[in-house]
């Protein structure tokens, strides 16, 4: 018998698969589809203060080994999460849920977490530093190490939740970003984010979004990703959640053996809606395979040969 419990900052999972933020809504649709409780956790979707309605369409577009999107944090706001979804949650998964956190100012990251101090089921805040700063024309937060300090410093005062910032891979050098969230008192790290790009419709000779550029989740991604999470691993002593292209119970034991004590799984949902309940049932095996009885021990081992 395999143990595939693991532990994040102190929150223990009964399993290390997530649903990645984005990719499963708030786990209604998906209800529908399987027992949401063979989940370690999922990620909500990405919230924000007041209610977004995300970019203009077009907003998705295939591409090889992959999707973009530009979907724009689309969500009905912190206080309706709060009121509506939580309550709705509870029915249909009973372990802990980590919570998207989106933001444009400081004040604004800080009010959301500080708002789900008393959500119960919100065990851990994953705070989306991908978001742009208003005050700093539009710069991502997480593309500046003193940003990303300054949004890790700023919900570290209001919460005592395990706080996991999630990183952007479009930077220069995601471990000094890493270094500077630990730094500044998080409990852990979730990366990868999506990686900026593009599509152009040859016919229209027009950018296919209608936002011109997107995120680019799905396979194309995974070896970007692994490669992050092994850099970040080496630089921090917190717990990392690698996401990025995890379509299977092999690449996310090969995402774990980069550093992952977790892993999301993002744009597989999309394209198989039991994606996660598959890579679970498939998991046990994975690991007899590469001799371990309990997954946590996968964590770091290339690490260590």
């Amino acid at each position: 018998m395999v143990d595939l419990s693991v532990n994040l900052a102190g929150v223990t999972l009964k399993n290390p698969i997530i649903p990645a933020s984005g990719t499963f809504g708030y786990g209604r649709e998906f209800a529908e589809l399987y027992d949401l409780n063979i989940l370690g956790s999922f990620s909500w979707k990405g919230t924000t203060a007041a209610p977004r309605s995300g970019n203009p369409q077009p907003r998705i577009a295939e591409t090889p080994g992959g999707m973009l999107n530009a979907v724009g944090l689309q969500n009905p706001g912190i206080d309706t999460v709060i009121a509506e979804e939580v309550p709705s949650i509870a029915k249909i998964f009973h372990g802990p849920v980590i919570a998207n956190i989106g933001g444009f100012t400081l004040e604004e990251y800080a009010e959301n977490c500080r708002k789900l101090e008393d959500v119960e089921q919100a065990a851990i805040l994953e705070v989306n530093i991908s978001c742009p700063n208003v005050h700093a024309g539009g710069k991502n937060f997480g593309c500046d190490p003193k940003a990303a300090a300054e949004v890790t410093r700023a919900v570290r005062a209001v919460t005592k939740k395990p706080v996991f910032m999630k990183l952007t891979p479009n930077v220069t050098d995601i471990a000094e970003i890493a270094r500077a969230c630990e730094a500044e008192g998080a409990d852990g790290l979730c990366l990868i984010n999506t990686l900026l790009g593009m599509r152009i419709g040859l016919n229209t000779r027009r950018p296919i979004l209608a936002n011109c550029t997107g995120g680019l989740s799905g396979p194309a991604v995974f070896p970007v990703a692994v490669r992050m999470v092994w850099d970040v691993y080496e630089a921090v002593k917190i717990p990392i959640i690698g996401c990025g292209g995890v379509d299977s119970a092999e690449t996310a034991a090969e995402m774990m053996l980069a550093g992952a004590a977790a892993v999301e799984v993002g744009a597989a949902n999309l394209k198989n809606p039991c994606a996660c309940k598959t890579i679970i049932e498939t998991l046990p095996a994975v690991c007899e395979r590469l001799g371990v009885t309990k997954i946590s021990e996968l964590t770091g081992g290339a690490h260590h040969g």
